[in-house]
C-alpha cells in the first residue's frame, strides 16, 4: 500500500476509533462473502464493520487514544466500531456466532475500558436501551394515572362537601394531602436505567408518561 493510501487508511480508522461507542475486534478466517454480507447486515447501519490490517488498526487506535492489547491484533482481522447502542451489536455478534461458529469474537474496547468477549456476551445479555425506556415510560404512565385517579377522588370528595381528610390531631388548621408516592416499580426500572440511560431521556420520557396521563380518556 503506497504511504498516502496508509495515512488516508490510518486517518479514517482513528476517526472510527474516536466516534464509535464501542469496538469489537473479531476473526473472521472461513467466513464467506455472503456470511460477511449477511454479518454487516446484522449489525445494522449504525455500526461499521471492517476487514483491517492489524499495524495500521494499532497506529489508528493510538491516535485515537485506544490502547488495544497485541494479542488483539493477530490474525486476519475485522473491527466492528459499534456508533449505535453497544448491547443491540454485541446481540447481533452473540446471535451471529451460534449460526457461524468461524467468527472469532477476539475482544473490544467499552466505555474506554477493554472487555473480554466473555464481558461482551455478557453485555449482549442485557436489555437494550429502548427495551428500558419502554419499561421506565410504562412505569411512569401508570404511576400517573393512579395519581391522577387519586386527584380524581379528592376533588369529588371536595365537591360533594365530604371531608378529604381526617382531622389533623395537632393544631394546625390545615391538613396537607401527602403527594402520591412514586411506584415501587418505577424505582426498580429507574434503578436499572440509570447507567444506560441520561438524565435527559428519562426526564424526557417522565414529560410525556405526564402528559399521557393528564389527557382524558375519549
Amino acid at each position: 500500500m503506497a504511504r498516502p493510501d496508509k495515512a488516508a487508511a490510518v486517518a479514517e480508522l482513528t476517526e472510527d476509533f474516536r466516534t464509535a461507542n464501542a469496538t469489537v475486534l473479531t476473526e473472521y478466517r472461513g467466513l464467506t462473502v455472503t456470511a460477511m454480507k449477511q454479518l454487516r447486515r446484522a449489525l445494522g447501519a449504525d455500526t461499521k464493520y471492517s476487514v483491517v490490517k492489524n499495524t495500521l488498526t494499532k497506529i489508528a487506535a493510538k491516535d485515537a487514544g485506544v490502547d488495544i492489547a497485541d494479542d488483539l491484533l493477530v490474525g486476519p482481522s475485522a473491527v466492528a466500531f459499534i456508533k449505535g447502542d453497544p448491547i443491540n451489536a454485541a446481540k447481533s455478534l452473540r446471535d451471529f456466532q451460534k449460526e457461524n461458529p468461524f467468527l472469532i469474537i477476539k475482544g473490544g474496547i467499552y466505555e474506554g475500558k477493554a472487555v473480554t468477549p466473555a464481558e461482551l456476551m455478557e453485555l449482549a445479555n442485557l436489555e437494550s436501551r429502548e427495551v428500558l425506556l419502554a419499561k421506565l415510560a410504562g412505569a411512569m404512565k401508570a404511576s400517573m394515572a393512579k395519581a391522577a385517579a387519586t386527584f380524581d377522588a379528592l376533588r369529588a370528595k371536595m365537591e360533594s362537601g365530604a371531608p378529604a381528610v381526617s382531622e389533623p390531631s395537632s393544631n394546625n388548621a390545615e391538613a396537607e394531602v401527602p403527594a402520591p408516592a412514586v411506584t415501587e416499580e418505577v424505582v426498580a426500572v429507574t434503578e436499572t436505567v440509570q447507567e444506560t440511560v441520561t438524565p435527559e431521556v428519562v426526564a424526557e420520557v417522565a414529560a410525556e408518561a405526564t402528559d399521557a396521563a393528564e389527557t382524558p380518556a375519549e
